[in-house]
């Protein structure tokens, strides 16, 4: 998960991240409201989400190339264990970024 300022930056890392074939799929989500603390003070801000879909071995270049292209200084990400699901789903991920 990562969240994005604007449909342009969510479109960019998930274009990027696809021609790499680190994820199988980015869904971007819009409407999210987020209320963080950030250098002492509680913040606000409309975002989007960014779910990306992948396997455990492409992580750390899939935080890599998001560290490269978000434009926070600190972007958020987090990865989410998948303890089940649709077998041909899984495969397809599993093929997708092979």
């Amino acid at each position: 998960m990562v969240t994005v300022p604007d449909r342009k930056t969510g479109r960019k890392l998930a274009r990027v991240a696809l021609t790499k074939r680190l994820v199988a799929c980015a869904n971007l989500l819009a409407g999210v409201e987020s209320h963080y603390w950030w250098k002492g003070k509680v913040e606000s801000a409309r975002e989007l989400l960014v779910l990306f879909k992948t396997e455990a071995s492409h992580l750390s270049a899939l935080e890599e190339l998001v560290r490269k292209h978000h434009p926070y200084e600190l972007p958020e990400f987090i990865a989410l264990e998948i303890a089940d699901g649709s077998h041909a789903y899984l495969d397809w991920i599993s093929e997708a970024v092979s």
